[in-house]
């Protein structure tokens, strides 16, 4: 009988690259976690501590070189960073070197509502807590925010598209009716705004008095500015 030893020589071969990847595998899941890395999405700072972050991360254990890798469930650690109220999404990963990273994205805060226990409203028109870290540079929201928060959510998102209405805007309040009265920096006369329907229009018709009554030094000159009235800006003076 012919020995074939080409395939015997094949087998070997092939069995010998077995043992080595699973050899290799298992001391690397054996491996300890080395470091962590938190990268915020955001340009704007932190509502959330780094430190807060981390002991989300490693949870029970004393230290992220504690872990080890076959231990950590990354799912279950994305889940703990997202029931944190600061946090919009996550993505946790780990790497071969045993570094945990996690790439996080805040919720954005777009007004800060003024009640019995004061929050932030988000771009979604939810509740948001105040962070201990950092105080967000947003209007002052009061009155029947929660009665109209669809419309003032909406609202308050197109005076943050517009680079003008968002400098000048410092504070609303909303009446029981839905309607609202505006606070402009540095000025003491308040807008009446009415509904937030036709808003855009509103907002292009304050621009326009407001350049004109600039231009003129004028702008101490009055108590109330309306623009309840369609193309109409009616201004009343002190």
């Amino acid at each position: 009988m012919k020995i074939n030893w080409n395939f015997i020589g094949f087998t070997v071969l092939l069995s010998f690259v077995v043992f080595l990847y699973g050899f290799s595998k298992q001391r690397n899941d054996a491996r300890n976690l080395t470091k962590i890395e938190v990268h915020f999405e955001d340009i704007t700072p932190p509502f959330i501590t780094l430190n807060s972050v981390n002991k989300l991360l490693i949870q029970n254990y004393d230290t992220v070189a504690s872990i080890p890798k076959e231990a950590l469930v990354l799912k279950e650690v994305e889940e703990r960073l997202l029931k944190n109220q600061m946090i919009h999404s996550a993505e946790v990963y780990m790497t071969v070197e045993g570094k945990l990273g996690a790439n996080i994205k805040q919720r954005t805060p777009i007004a800060r509502v003024i009640d019995k226990q004061h929050y932030y409203l988000d771009t979604q028109g939810e509740k948001m807590p105040l962070s201990r870290v950092h105080t967000a540079r947003v209007p002052i929201v009061s009155g029947a925010v929660t009665k109209h928060a669809k419309q003032l959510t909406d609202l308050l998102l197109r005076i943050n598209q517009d680079q003008m209405i968002k400098s000048s805007v410092v504070a609303l309040e909303v009446l029981e009716d839905g309607t609202l009265k505006l606070k402009i920096r540095k000025q003491d006369f308040t807008v009446l705004f009415g509904t937030p329907k036709n808003a855009a229009l509103k907002f292009q018709n304050y621009k326009a008095f407001y350049q004109k009554i600039k231009q003129d030094s004028m702008l101490n000159r009055y108590k109330t500015v309306d623009l309840r009235f369609g193309n109409q800006v009616v201004a009343t003076k002190k």
